[in-house]
């Protein structure tokens, strides 16, 4: 491509930002930096009436979360600002009356009522299907093209409020290619006269989108595949402008679909199965509902990434780990899927679990040691690294690591005293006497001492190690899960460990 890759994400503040919305957003940027280009951060906001206090915010601190950098943005600036919809009217303006004069564009009076009842009127006269506002209709209705000279002269004089509507030609087929779904036609004379300008003076997307991208020289609009049915009118909005050959690739991309593939994915699915459909928690700021994300449930951002890539795109192999680097080297729009992509939590919840556990022990014991200072419980630095150690594993949410273990830096609450007298026999005592005897003669505790030590013991007694391993686990933990028991005595310490074996149950 002759023009440098430039890309854009370019959300409505209007509520939070959906997982769907964030994939968008990340295809976008894998896009751009791929080819060595730019991914800009554009608010939409045009819809005052619809602008939800702290949605702004919410899809800042999500990119952010995610490790999608804009290069270019309402905080980050650039040389196309400003990157806010709400401070650019008056360019919206200025095109849209470029438009009128030349002839591509026309102002309509109509009021809402009147659009309304005269929709009531030919839906009786239609077996209920109204007519739409377009080459057929437009001389019915009040509009520069259907009135005067001299009474849209009048009319604008005594300002009285109109929007601009787009000429919609019905000899006009519109083909234009998408690079996911290939060559897309529509035939004009199914096309209504969409509305550019709404009488406040503020644009619609149709409009502003189109002189945004024109203005920033976007390169690829990658959005939602329910922006398909509207590109016909950017694309004649292009060819209204003269811009035609500046007018950027599009690449529709396919729904987030409910996870029996029946529709999509809606906040509505997610808390009735149990799951998230947003990146950050969210608190409504009418109904002060609350709506926790990946990253409160326990999501490590890499790992939410590496998922949302998935659900759509592959690289043509098997391979299903990527780092951000990986996904930008193998990235392409050519093998995003058309069909619909089944939204699967247990598979979020695995590539969860995967990245934990190529964690480094570090970052979890930063994470561990600061739980337990809130607590009030002071373990020194080996306790809190050699825990981390034996756990990562064993979690597959970041905020398991704090509970997963508890019975190992507090006390016991709960013993299985079922299993205990099970396989309690009193030979028993016998093996822990000489085990405590011999663990107190140990200079250097480790794991495989500790094991070395049993096994001996074992073998000198002619006891079977399921005769003795239940009870030590029940006593050291009072559950049969957890680590090995001889990495638990390793990490409890001599003392401590001795304190557990010796209580009676």
């Amino acid at each position: 491509m002759s023009r440098p890759v430039r890309t854009r994400f370019a959300p409505s503040p209007t509520g939070p930002l959906h997982i769907g919305g964030v994939r968008t957003a990340l295809y976008a940027y894998l896009f751009a930096k791929k080819h060595k280009g730019s991914f800009l951060l554009r608010i939409e906001d045009t819809d005052t009436a619809r602008t939800v206090p702290g949605s702004e915010d919410l899809i800042n601190k999500t990119l952010a979360w995610c490790g999608i950098t804009p290069d270019e943005g309402v905080h980050e600036g650039g040389d196309f600002g400003p990157y806010k919809q709400s401070e650019r009217k008056e360019i919206y303006i200025k095109y849209a009356h470029e438009l009128v004069a030349n002839g591509k564009a026309y102002y309509a009076f109509d009021t809402e009522e009147e659009i309304a009842s005269w929709r009531e009127k030919t839906a009786s006269e239609n077996n209920g299907n109204a007519a739409f506002y377009g080459f057929a209709t437009r001389m019915q209705l009040r509009n520069s093209l259907s009135l005067s000279e001299q009474d849209v002269k009048q009319l604008l004089d005594q300002k009285t409020p109109f929007v601009v509507r787009l000429k919609v030609e019905p000899e006009d087929t519109v083909i234009f290619n998408d690079i996911i779904r290939g060559q897309v036609k529509f035939e004009a004379n199914q096309l209504d006269d969409r509305i550019l300008l709404k009488s406040d003076g503020m644009p619609t997307y149709h409009l502003a989108n189109v002189v945004d991208d024109y203005l920033m020289q976007i390169t690829h609009v990658i959005r939602g595949e329910e922006w398909l049915a509207s590109t016909p009118h950017h694309v004649l909005l292009y060819r209204g402008f003269g811009w035609e050959a500046q007018m950027p690739i599009f690449a529709h991309l396919p729904l987030l679909l409910k996870p029996d593939g029946k529709g999509k994915l809606s906040k509505r699915d997610g808390d009735r199965l149990g799951f998230p459909v947003f990146a950050l928690e969210w608190m409504n700021p009418e109904t002060q509902e609350k709506s926790i994300g990946y990253k409160e449930r326990g999501f490590l951002p890499q790992a939410f990434v590496n998922f949302l890539a998935l659900l759509g795109w592959n690289d043509g192999s098997d391979q299903e780990i990527f780092s951000m680097d990986a996904l930008i080297n193998s990235f392409s729009l050519e093998r995003v899927q058309k069909a619909g992509a089944k939204f699967n939590f247990e598979k979020a919840i695995w590539f969860n679990q995967q990245y934990i556990q190529k964690l480094d022990i570090s970052y979890l014991s930063d994470l561990f040691n600061t739980f337990l200072k809130e607590k009030g419980i002071h373990k020194d630095t080996a306790f809190v690294n050699q825990y981390s150690a034996l756990f990562r594993e064993r979690i597959t949410f970041l905020h398991e690591l704090n509970t997963v273990g508890s019975y190992l830096y507090q006390d016991i609450t709960f013993y299985d005293t079922e299993t205990y007298q099970k396989k309690y026999k009193p030979e028993v005592e016998i093996f822990k006497a000489q085990f405590i005897d011999e663990l107190l003669k140990i200079e250097s505790l480790d794991a495989n001492k500790i094991e070395t030590l049993f096994k001996l013991l074992l073998e000198q007694l002619q006891m079977k190690i399921g005769e003795v391993m239940p009870i030590f686990r029940i006593l050291l933990t009072g559950i049969m899960q957890g680590p090995p028991v001889f990495d638990t005595i390793n990490l409890l310490g001599a003392e401590e460990s001795i304190a557990r074996l010796k209580k009676q149950i």
